[in-house]
């Protein structure tokens, strides 16, 4: 159930019941002690009860410990579909090959600090170019931070920054978020923008 939380959305006990494969009362249970643990936000709409993960830090815990979970790499790869491994959503922002990929790219053009997780002047205009926000940060989260990728074994970034760059290809039509799962899907002109921006190359993203 928390797994199906990390695509940022809100669901009923029942649709988390199913997707666990276990009965309603069971579920039911589970959310009660998830929620007593702070772990998950319950939001009372007309008759239905929809849960959330509490915050960014859940999710950033939880995909750490589905990187420890996964220890061998082959079966990994085997096992989790292609379509996950290339781009997915981790809770609010991108994960998977392509985040690593961009994660990696920041870092190598100097745009961001790959220790202290901040960004150039020069990486800070780019970014504003491409109509991610900068706009000044609230709460205790952290503005960005590498957040370990479970099935590339790399960071990737996560923080403000990692919301606000998915939300700006978001925008742009860059990524398209699947309805039936946490996948991204990479539209041509998304692979377009990577090319001229990021200077990445996916060809063909299924099969990455």
């Amino acid at each position: 159930m928390l797994c199906a939380l990390m695509d940022g959305r809100a669901y009923t006990a029942t649709e988390l019941s199913t997707v666990a494969d276990v009965g309603a009362s069971t579920a039911s249970s589970h959310l009660a002690r998830l929620q007593a643990q702070h772990l998950i936000d319950c939001i009372p709409q007309g008759r239905h009860r929809y849960f959330r993960l509490a915050n960014a830090q859940v999710a950033e815990a939880l995909e750490k410990l589905m990187g420890l979970a996964a220890t061998d790499r082959i079966t990994l790869r085997s096992k989790t579909p292609q379509r996950l491994r290339f781009a997915r959503t981790c809770y609010d922002h991108m994960a998977g090959a392509l985040a690593v990929a961009l994660h990696d790219r920041l870092c190598s053009k100097g745009w961001m600090n790959g220790e202290q997780y901040t960004l150039s002047t020069e990486g800070q205009q780019v970014l504003e170019r491409l109509g991610v926000s900068m706009a000044p940060m609230t709460g205790q989260r952290k503005f960005a931070c590498a957040c370990l990728d479970w099935s590339e074994r790399r960071p990737h970034l996560g923080g403000h920054l990692g919301a606000r760059l998915l939300m700006a290809f978001e925008k742009k039509g860059w990524v398209v978020r699947q309805l039936d799962s946490r996948a991204l899907h990479l539209t041509p002109t998304g692979k377009k923008a990577l090319r001229a921006h990021f200077d990445l190359v996916f060809e063909c993203a299924e099969h990455i």
